[in-house]
């Protein structure tokens, strides 16, 4: 009984009644930006669950390494996204309809930090072609074959905290971050009804050198890569027909570790 008199009653789900969810064993997945960082980490999880990844980078070597510690399901693939006909080409000679992708995490960033009349325009270009031109070229590409998929797909798009509040020396990695919120949210409404899903991703500090010429130090309260990971698989294996289009992670406690 509670307080007004009534009783409470908790009915469990019929047995019959199963909330599926994507299996990701024997899936196929491409990972960019895969040869250290949040996208070995993404690499790691997804071999782990049984997934077959196809790990892009620049560094051939990084890659190599991976695969010797991940195993032969995961496939380097030594290749710059922002080379629009390599990136087609590429995706062309892989993928049939016989193997079709089921997951894309576009990870891969170009990130650079100070004042806008200090910032390079090698440094804008490369944040711009990384970061913009590289996340369309790979998905462009990708989703004509998503959309033979019987089962749904998944594109997890790795924005940025600062994406959606930005901070002093931070102009223009904030306009490519912000880009890939606009660009995810079109995408989504777009795809839906193909039964591809869209999400992007939004962590806060993480415990890596990435911001370190920005000024801030890694420490270990800032997001680490594992957790990020094993929290992107949950997104990847949620019920086929609940969306998740848009989360931000941060540290609970952001202060350094004394």
């Amino acid at each position: 009984m509670d307080g007004t008199g009534w009783q409470l009653v908790f009915v469990p789900f019929p047995d019959h009644i199963k909330l599926s969810k994507m299996q990701l064993k024997k899936k196929i997945a491409i990972v960019t930006g895969a040869s250290r960082g949040l996208g070995a980490a993404f690499a790691k999880a997804l071999v782990a669950k049984g997934v077959v990844v196809y790990g892009l980078a620049r560094n051939l070597q990084k890659l190599t390494a991976i695969r010797n510690k991940l195993g032969d399901t995961f496939i380097p693939i030594g290749m710059d996204i922002t080379e629009q006909n390599t990136i087609a080409s590429w995706v062309k000679n892989t993928f049939s309809d016989s193997h079709l992708p089921d997951i894309l995490i576009n990870n891969a960033g170009a990130g650079y930090f100070g004042k806008i009349d200090e910032l390079t325009l090698e440094q804008w270009h490369a944040m711009i072609n990384t970061n913009l031109n590289g996340i369309f070229y790979i998905s462009s590409s990708i989703v004509p074959f998503m959309k033979k998929n019987n089962s749904s797909s998944h594109i997890i798009n790795i924005g940025s905290i600062l994406g959606k509040a930005s901070r002093a020396g931070a102009a223009g990695y904030s306009a490519s971050k912000y880009g890939i919120q606009g660009f995810s949210e079109a995408l989504f409404k777009e795809l839906r009804k193909d039964n591809i899903k869209v999400t992007c991703v939004n962590p806060g500090s993480i415990d890596t050198h990435f911001f370190q010429d920005s000024g801030i130090e890694p420490h270990h309260n800032m997001l680490q890569l594992d957790d990020i990971a094993a929290f992107v698989i949950s997104i990847l294996e949620t019920p086929d027909n609940l969306l998740i289009d848009e989360i931000t992670l941060r540290p609970l406690n952001s202060r350094p570790v004394t």
